[in-house]
């Protein structure tokens, strides 16, 4: 009898254990930090003593953008730790600290910084020769991977005392943190790696750092901000309906006596309303519609060819409060690995698996749309984009020429539900028949029904 209930109760204990894990497990939030479509996405922070000095060190801080479409964008990055000892900041170049915090037990030079959690910011374009470095003073704006490298990274250099002089005594700053100009990024503890190579400028000669530590933050949409920042409509050539974004995508609407959840576009001294409630409020002013999102991304299928089909892509900006720079979008559909041409669009094929290429980013032509102006009349940008048809998989039926998702700036836009797509009419075979060859189908079913044939 022992011998049976044994088995039993050693299934009934391994399955109670996998219930209260699983259970733990879904009591914590996901934060989406994976990426799917950039799975090695991030941002790395490298930290390079160059020289010691009396009583500490100086290093070369510089902040590399390894994503490939998430870019850091006005008013730019701000970097934060909390020191392992009593370290302070005697001097900065390419970036300075926001807050000198309290140096009154020093007499004669004061330090740039005293606080024990310092926050360093960069400079603004245009500061004096003498205050700069290389990748520096771009008043922390940063590029994506794919879209700019030459500017994916931004450097400062900082004079460290009161602290270790030699690479035994040096202790590693902790609790880092990014804002990207919000929160959205989590960094992870700083890690001894091998010292960083620097070439000449004649590239005759190599030194290398005397130190190097890396920090590495990577990016979650739920927590730089608790609901979406873009919605997706759909459209076709084929059927009358226009898929709205879905109702509250961003956030509903307040209620009509309450002025302060969005703007009227039609309301008088639009202007003024605008300017009342302050350009330098980091929080979107948002037109008032059903979706309430920023952004609007439109899709619409225009025209098909027998070895072509064509699609015209809209952005609207219904932020008053946000020119986007450097804006970029990506979109995943099967059909962009037979994507012919991209119409006042630049484009590039992401692909996060090798042996899939589905993925493309799409952003503007400089000085011409690289810049969405805020809501208004001239707060759109539009490409078309130009597909070969693949005839083992193209079809219009079944939502198949939608994207599966969409991406602005980085962050994923809630799609219309499936059924909810414009379909092909009941009568379409998997390629629209034309309406001549149609009534010649029907006027030949009707012969035969009536024994003509």
């Amino acid at each position: 009898m022992g011998f049976l209930v044994s088995p039993m109760m050693s299934l009934f204990s391994k399955f109670t254990v996998l219930l209260l894990f699983v259970l733990w497990c879904a009591s914590f939030t996901s934060t989406e930090a994976y990426d799917p479509l950039d799975p090695t996405g991030n941002i790395t922070i490298k930290w390079d003593i160059i020289s010691w000095t009396a009583d500490g060190y100086v290093a070369v801080v510089t902040i590399y953008n390894f994503q490939q479409y998430r870019h850091i964008q006005a008013p730019g990055w701000s970097l934060g730790w909390t020191w392992a000892k009593k370290e302070v900041i005697w001097s900065m170049v390419g970036g300075q600290a926001t807050e000198q915090g309290d140096c009154s037990k020093f007499k004669g030079n004061v330090p740039h910084c005293c606080k024990k959690s310092p926050t360093v910011v960069d400079l603004l374009p245009g500061i004096p020769y003498n205050q700069q470095i290389a990748n520096c003073c771009k008043g922390g704006v940063i590029s994506s991977w794919a879209q700019d490298p030459a500017n994916a990274a931004s450097s400062f250099q900082l004079s460290t005392g009161s602290a270790g002089t030699t690479n035994k005594t040096v202790r590693l700053p902790k609790n880092f943190t990014l804002k990207a100009p919000g929160p959205g990024y989590t960094c992870a503890r700083a890690k001894i790696v091998k010292p960083t190579r620097f070439m000449s400028t004649d590239k005759r000669r190599i030194t290398q750092a005397l130190m190097t530590w890396n920090v590495t933050c990577t990016y979650s949409q739920f927590l730089a901000q608790k609901t979406p920042s873009c919605c997706v409509s759909l459209s076709s050539f084929y059927n009358n309906t226009i898929v709205p974004c879905p109702k509250c995508s961003c956030g509903c609407q307040r209620n009509n006596s309450d002025s302060r959840g969005c703007v009227d576009p039609n309301a008088p001294h639009l202007a003024s309303v605008v300017s009342s409630l302050g350009n330098n409020n980091p929080m979107p002013i948002v037109q008032c519609t059903s979706h309430m999102c920023p952004i609007r991304v439109h899709w619409h299928i225009k025209l098909n060819y027998k070895q072509y089909w064509r699609v015209k892509v809209t952005i609207t900006n219904f932020n008053y409060n946000m020119n986007y720079t450097q804006w970029n979008l990506v979109v995943q559909h099967p059909n962009f690995d037979n994507l012919t041409q991209s119409f006042s669009f630049n484009y590039q094929s992401l692909s996060p698996y090798s042996a899939i290429n589905d993925t493309a980013m799409l952003w503007g032509v400089k000085f011409y749309n690289d810049m969405l102006m805020q809501a208004g009349r001239s707060g759109n940008v539009q490409s078309e984009l130009l597909f070969q048809k693949d005839k083992s998989t193209f079809t219009f039926e079944k939502g198949w020429a939608f994207p599966r998702r969409i991406y602005f700036n980085g962050d994923n836009c809630v799609m219309p539900p499936p059924d909810a797509y414009p379909w092909l009419p009941n009568a379409s075979s998997r390629q629209l028949t034309s309406p001549l060859i149609l009534m010649i189908a029907v006027l030949s079913a009707l012969a035969f029904l009536y024994g003509y044939v």
